[in-house]
């Protein structure tokens, strides 16, 4: 069972964009392109076989024109970026990959959902570096002015007011006797985040420790947010009772409300407003380039 959590006020999210790297119109002349003769069987249906060639073909007829634009597309990129002697530390990598974590509920709530995706840690470095190239190969063409990001936070004002928030863990489980168990070995001074691991029955946090990070009002199940808003930071709740089941409430920490501030706000807002115009820039920017490129693709989608 898993914590069920109730709709989240949106919010201006402002994080380093991955722009999808789509060709739009690159003129791009298409040649054959065959498989090997001896095609590899990749599944079976009692006993009928589905070979390579059948899945390559599948592919390319529903995304190969496509998926060859972005590799086209990243390749120009790179050149580009080995031209004007643009390169990415590992450092800057992983400031990104700070931001990603901050916005995901951390690095091991992050993780997950890759694997959930089928993606890869190593994958989302490539697409940043790529990213990031991108960013500085265009800054010297976008120009984001004061006047515009002033504007921006008076359009949006309200989404930069803090709301009230605590940063809680919890344990969750069948019953009250079991919680008032766990509650009684917490004030001997046992550790909330192992007995969370070991008992919990909530499967998105338990390996976590419990660990749910700041969220704000309206999130929760009622009778969860009335017990962790009620609690001073370092207390534990007693059980409390949802629908799910008896709930330990550890608040680790409080932030108050706070009204929206301009000058908190201003760089968050300029990178926002870079990133839209680098959306917009980027089309024009790579036919501009491309024509310097000589591209020859052997792509042929025929059944």
């Amino acid at each position: 069972m898993k914590l069920k959590m109730l709709k989240i006020k949106p919010k201006v999210v402002i994080v380093i964009l991955i722009i999808a790297l789509l060709v739009s119109g690159l003129a791009i002349g298409t040649r054959y392109w065959t498989a090997g003769p001896n095609s590899t069987v990749v599944a079976k249906v009692n006993g009928e076989a589905i070979t390579k060639d059948e899945l390559y073909a599948l592919l390319l007829e529903q995304a190969g024109q496509q998926g060859l634009n972005l590799l086209l597309a990243q390749k120009i990129v790179d050149l580009e970026a080995k031209k004007e002697k643009i390169s990415i530390s590992e450092q800057e990598i992983q400031t990104a990959l700070e931001e990603y974590y901050a916005n995901y509920g951390g690095e091991e709530n992050f993780k997950e959902i890759l694997a959930l995706s089928g993606s890869s840690l190593t994958k989302v470095k490539e697409n940043l570096a790529h990213t990031l190239k991108l960013k500085k190969l265009l800054e010297p063409r976008i120009t984001v002015t004061e006047a515009e990001v002033k504007d921006f936070f008076e359009a949006n004002k309200k989404d930069f007011a803090q709301e009230e928030q605590v940063k809680a863990s919890h344990i969750l489980v069948e019953t009250e006797k079991e919680a008032k168990a766990l509650k009684a070995r917490l004030e001997k001074g046992e550790d909330f985040a192992k007995l969370a691991r070991e008992f919990s029955k909530d499967t998105g946090t338990k390996d976590k420790g419990g660990a749910l990070g700041f969220f704000g009002r309206k999130v929760m199940a009622a009778e969860f947010e009335k017990a962790a808003f009620a609690l001073k930071a370092g207390e534990i709740s007693a059980p409390v009772q949802t629908e799910y089941g008896y709930h330990l409430i550890k608040v680790e920490e409080k932030r108050a409300a706070a009204e929206p501030n301009f000058e908190k706000s201003k760089e968050e807002i300029e990178e926002y407003l870079f990133n839209q115009k680098l959306q917009q820039e980027y089309n024009p920017w790579l036919q501009e380039v491309s024509g310097n490129y000589q591209i020859e693709t052997f792509l042929n989608t025929a059944s």
